[in-house]
């Protein structure tokens, strides 16, 4: 299932040096991380409810990707809502790179942004968009209009706004934020605290491999994690390519103090085992 159209129905079911934004301290029993999970990929299996019940027997500490009328029920359970979906227009092929999206985006992303901080969530997403034959240049410098537009807000409500470095291989063509370098490069431009890149694992190994080294060098950049296993975005096990528990201690031997977030569609039976396992895999 492609995660925007999940995301969708869930919600139409229920939308200079830097300074590290401040997270609350990892509870004990969990490792150095705090995990996550991102709802869509548990739905056709779990209600939110059942989720956050399975969440909290793990161990988990924040549920992933869900809308605003959302967080009430990840918050009865003690978790934290770690990821605001984004709420259309603000979605993967439109973003920011075109000056003629930034109203009706920014629009949104102040809206999420604004019933993030009264429920003291602590990230919303954004996007870059696709390329549509736009350089990478021009988008770039788009991008960064647009996130200079509403950083100050961001800062003032203290929630982080996570542009959100994907694939442009296999899952999401044409997508223009599809290196880390690019879109280290727009952070560096934009020079907030509380504007970052959602660095998922599973789409940067695809692009460009190097993950420890560049989740190294990276950091102050970046404000959130997401997994998934490659190939197939299938469970983080021994099928997979990448070491995680080596990226799972990298993470945290850097201080991080974010989300790791779990987005892998499970296929082994049941499906929650998969879930238990990366926990303990990446408790590091």
């Amino acid at each position: 299932m492609h995660r925007r159209t999940a995301i969708q129905t869930v919600a139409a079911a229920a939308a200079s040096t830097l300074i590290r934004p401040v997270f609350a301290a990892p509870q004990s029993g969990g490792g150095r991380l705090k995990q996550g999970v991102s709802l869509w990929t548990y739905q056709k299996w779990f209600d939110l409810d059942a989720l956050c019940k399975e969440a909290v027997r793990i161990g988990l500490k924040g549920i992933d990707l869900v809308t605003p009328d959302q967080y009430a029920t990840v918050k009865k359970y003690g978790l934290v809502p770690s990821m605001t979906s984004g709420t259309a227009p603000n979605t993967i092929p439109i973003g920011l790179n075109r000056v003629e999206n930034h109203e009706k985006v920014l629009e949104s992303l102040k809206r999420d942004i604004t019933l993030a901080a009264e429920a003291k969530a602590p990230n919303v997403i954004t996007f870059s968009g696709n390329r549509k034959g736009m350089p990478d240049g021009e988008g770039l410098e788009n991008c960064l209009i647009g996130l200079n537009k509403i950083k100050a807000y961001a800062e003032e409500k203290k929630v982080v706004v996570n542009l959100e470095l994907l694939n442009s291989k296999v899952n999401h063509k044409d997508y223009m934020a599809d290196h880390s370098a690019w879109g280290v490069e727009l952070m560096k431009r934009v020079n907030s605290p509380n504007v970052k890149l959602l660095f998922d694992i599973y789409h940067m190994q695809i692009m460009e491999g190097d993950l420890i080294r560049n989740i190294r060098a990276y950091i102050d950049f970046i404000g959130h994690f997401h997994t998934g296993g490659n190939p197939g975005r299938n469970e983080i096990d021994g099928s997979q390519e990448v070491n995680w528990r080596a990226v799972a201690k990298a993470i945290a031997d850097t201080g991080y103090q974010g989300f790791l977030s779990h987005e892998f569609i499970p296929v082994n039976t049941p499906p929650i085992k998969g879930l238990e396992e990366a926990f303990e895999l990446c408790k590091v």
